[in-house]
């Protein structure tokens, strides 16, 4: 077992080189991010074309032609009552090979059974937390997200309304919580990072949150749904 860590601490030698804020001229102090939003206005947004990246966005990669490519998908849950809409977000346990203790999105490998990539990220969402297929309304997707290691992840936006029943899997969910979306569709939240590990340089996107560190691909999927939400 390793040792035990802060939630979705990265490892010590993934030590911060540099950081910087981001911002977005429509997002001000008075500005609140959630006030247009309604499913059909999700639905919407999510329907369009990307916006085009931030030069700086540099944690931003494609995975060379000829790569090794293995397909995943996750949820992202949106679970939306009258009068708040959160983002649904797990805990990996400690003792995982992959991503121990990290904070993500249910999700993972496709199945030659699935038969589309949300088929996938629901039933991984089932396996890993219990939520029904039933519980879940699909209203579209993020961009693809590739990471190094050979990964396209593509990412399915999910409308919940509580209450919720889940069931974790104890073997690769430590918890299970709720974070307001409003947090994450505000762009100063953001931080750019980097580091330097056994001759590799990678830059990554980071949102810590309330004594959570929320990194990596997860953070960089939220920052696209930031991007895609945005008015």
């Amino acid at each position: 077992m390793r040792g035990s860590r802060l939630p979705g601490k990265i490892p010590i030698w993934n030590n911060l080189l540099e950081h910087t804020r981001l911002s977005h001229p429509a997002f001000t102090s008075t500005h609140h991010p959630l006030a247009p939003l309604t499913r059909e206005v999700i639905v919407e947004r999510l329907a369009r074309a990307a916006p085009p990246r931030d030069a700086r966005d540099l944690h931003a990669v494609a995975l060379p032609d000829g790569a090794r490519v293995t397909y995943a998908a996750v949820l992202v849950p949106l679970v939306c009552s009258a009068t708040e809409m959160n983002i649904l977000l797990t805990q990996r346990t400690e003792h995982l090979d992959d991503h121990a203790s990290q904070i993500s999105f249910p999700g993972g490998r496709v199945e030659p059974s699935d038969l589309s990539r949300e088929d996938t990220a629901l039933r991984e969402t089932g396996e890993e937390i219990g939520l029904r297929r039933s519980a879940i309304t699909i209203l579209g997707r993020l961009p693809d997200y590739e990471i190094p290691s050979g990964f396209r992840i593509t990412p399915v936006v999910g409308w919940i309304e509580p209450p919720l029943e889940l069931k974790p899997d104890s073997f690769e969910v430590a918890g299970v919580f709720e974070a307001p979306l409003a947090y994450f569709l505000n762009p100063e939240n953001y931080q750019r990072r980097q580091y330097h590990f056994r001759g590799r340089h990678r830059h990554y996107m980071a949102i810590p949150y309330q004594g959570r560190y929320i990194w990596g691909a997860t953070a960089g999927m939220l920052y696209d749904l930031c991007r895609m939400l945005k008015d």
